[in-house]
């Protein structure tokens, strides 16, 4: 199993706190207010974790693969179709690696009714044995469908399917990386736990809306938590979040608006590939903008070992995931369509504290994998039986929402220049590089314990930037931390690109 699929089944039964169990008791609709899912959230924490059930029959959980994508939610039985509405919901039924159930309900005047799984709604495929019409199997998850690229069909905008994870396109894009709703214990060697959503509120939006609302609540061993999802489809695809978490024990190592991601390699990181594409990944780098007002530069790496980084801050401004080549050029891939893959930005609202941004890569070969993690850890742990609220918005699109006059890298390449020896190559780009003076632009190159040597600053005619290069020796084979970026005399004109080198 790999890593994407372990992440997918890694997931727990649905939660039934009274309120949910009043709603489902009622023989039409139940009473619906927002504060209800914090209060389900604070229930569930205040009480022991029961283990999941994810029971199925087992023609459902013993499908492979390929019989599990055999079945077909059918459009014209999607949730609101043919009322005109800006939105559609489709539904991912239960099977093979996706075994828990989780109930959703619409809210529709302030009042829910649970949405009733029926076999019909479904189409089998050949292979796939059909499920009796009185079962009542349930649902793994939905995606929300709106006009996006045309205004007359309904693209599919965003799927919440297994544990706590969620993914989304902007208009043009394809799906890539995914975010999630919490993580514990992230890249600790006790061992991952994965929180599950086991139970959606979506609300019935009005002709012409702009953006739905979805509540969520979520369970876990350590934790209960509930969110409020209004998610605004468009050129950028923006999801405004609000958590709030209720730990059961004191959670040492949260992580808060997690992301992962896949990177297999690229023009900084080809060992051991013989491959014909020029790279492959979902997510070319983490982008960083700070408390200190600096915008920092990660290029992703698939590492020998398990690499852990950590970017401690205050009050962040925002980090991501991104995918910053955009050419076919850049992967030769016809099928997988690299280049249309999304970047995840998250802007926090209001001040965070102290924490810090770390950044989890995981060796892997193959392409399969979601091998990059990223998220927000804060210093002080979570408090057991307290309420820990946090506002942010993500927003999923092909950049930074609203990005820095400095001039970005754009292009990380490393090569082998002598048997004790490493050349970088940065190509950068940018308005603030049209009007800089030449004469006084320079590379400013660090590394830890090493002397940098053959600092290059020069423009670069093809692409209208610029391109720094250096050597970094290699002759000691101890990971090394590097940093880089263009001055204009004191004034720095790029952001800062951070990069740690292992052999």
């Amino acid at each position: 199993m790999n890593r994407r699929h372990f992440l997918e089944a890694a997931m727990a039964a649905p939660f039934l706190s009274p309120m949910l169990s009043r709603l489902e008791a009622a023989p039409a609709a139940a009473v619906f207010e927002p504060s209800m899912v914090r209060q389900a959230a604070r229930n569930a924490a205040n009480k022991p974790f029961k283990a999941p059930d994810s029971k199925l029959p087992p023609t459902l959980k013993d499908l492979n693969y390929d019989q599990y994508r055999s079945i077909r939610f059918n459009p014209e039985r999607a949730l609101w179709r043919g009322e005109k509405l800006p939105f559609e919901v489709q539904f991912f039924h239960r099977g093979s690696i996706y075994t828990s159930r989780v109930d959703i309900y619409e809210i529709v005047n302030g009042l829910a009714t649970r949405i009733l799984y029926q076999p019909g709604h479904f189409s089998f495929g050949t292979n796939t044995p059909a499920i009796p019409a009185e079962t009542d199997i349930g649902f793994a998850g939905f995606r929300l469908h709106a006009p996006m690229n045309k205004p007359d069909y309904y693209d599919e905008v965003c799927v919440f399917l297994g544990a706590s994870y969620f993914r989304a396109v902007a208009k043009g894009q394809t799906y890539g990386l995914s975010a999630r709703g919490l993580s514990i214990n992230t890249g600790q060697t006790t061992g991952e736990e994965f929180p599950q959503f086991t139970s959606f509120w979506i609300e019935k939006p009005v002709a012409n809306a702009r953006s739905i609302v979805v509540h969520a609540l979520l369970d876990s061993e350590s934790a209960a938590a509930a969110y409020r999802f209004t998610i605004k489809p468009g050129e950028d695809t923006v999801f405004d979040v609000e958590m709030a978490i209720y730990p059961r024990v004191e959670l040492q190592h949260p992580g808060l608006s997690p992301m992962t991601s896949m990177y297999f390699f690229g023009p900084n990181d080809r060992g051991g590939v013989d491959d014909f594409r020029p790279a492959v990944h979902d997510s070319d780098g983490l982008a960083i903008s700070n408390g200190r007002g600096e915008m920092l530069w990660r290029p992703l790496t698939n590492p020998r070992d398990l690499q852990i980084s950590v970017f401690s801050d205050l009050n962040p401004r925002g980090f991501g995931l991104m995918q910053r080549a955009k050419s076919f050029l850049d992967y030769q891939d016809l099928e997988s369509k690299f280049e249309r893959r999304p970047s995840l930005w998250m802007e926090p609202i209001g001040d965070w504290g102290e924490g810090a941004i770390h950044l989890i890569e995981i060796p892997t070969n193959e392409e399969i994998h979601d091998n990059i993690a990223a998220f927000w850890h804060p210093k002080l742990p979570l408090q057991a039986k307290g309420e820990h609220t946090y506002t942010y918005r993500l927003h999923w699109g092909p950049d930074v929402p609203t990005p820095s006059p400095l001039a970005k890298v754009t292009r990380t390449a490393v090569g082998t220049r002598r048997t004790d020896s490493k050349i970088f190559v940065l190509d950068l780009a940018g308005a603030k590089l049209k009007s800089i003076d030449p004469k006084i632009v320079r590379g400013v190159v660090t590394a830890e314990k090493r002397e940098i040597k053959n600092i290059v600053t020069q423009p670069n005619p093809e692409t209208g930037g610029w391109r720094l290069s250096f050597e970094l020796p290699v002759k000691d084979k101890s990971p090394v931390e590097i940093r880089a970026l263009l001055m204009q005399g004191d004034e720095p004109v790029s952001e800062v690109w951070v990069y740690r080198w292992t052999p």
